[in-house]
């Protein structure tokens, strides 16, 4: 009897880039802890994509946060407040 999955691995595809003096010098770094060439690279590339991602989270966040008038209204008493109670200069 034959079965057939539905689901089917992805597979792995390969790219060529060139790197230039400090990409290699990177790469370099990353293979002298034991990963190989494929492995840093990947590691690099799903790095580099999560800190994108975080920035943009960031960046959604404060956009949110600017948006909300009460957030707004609270912030410029607090910033009243923390002004009447500074020392004299």
């Amino acid at each position: 009897m034959y079965y057939k999955s539905s689901y089917t691995l992805p597979m792995p595809q390969s790219i060529s880039v060139r790197l230039d003096d400090d990409a290699l010098r990177a790469l370099k770094k990353l293979e002298a802890t034991g990963l190989s060439r494929s492995e840093a690279l990947r590691s690099a590339l799903l790095v580099a994509a999560d800190r994108l991602r975080s920035r943009e989270a960031l960046a959604a966040e404060v956009a949110a946060l600017e948006a909300d008038e009460a957030d707004r209204a609270e912030m410029l008493e607090v910033a009243a407040f923390m002004e009447s109670v500074r020392a004299p200069r």
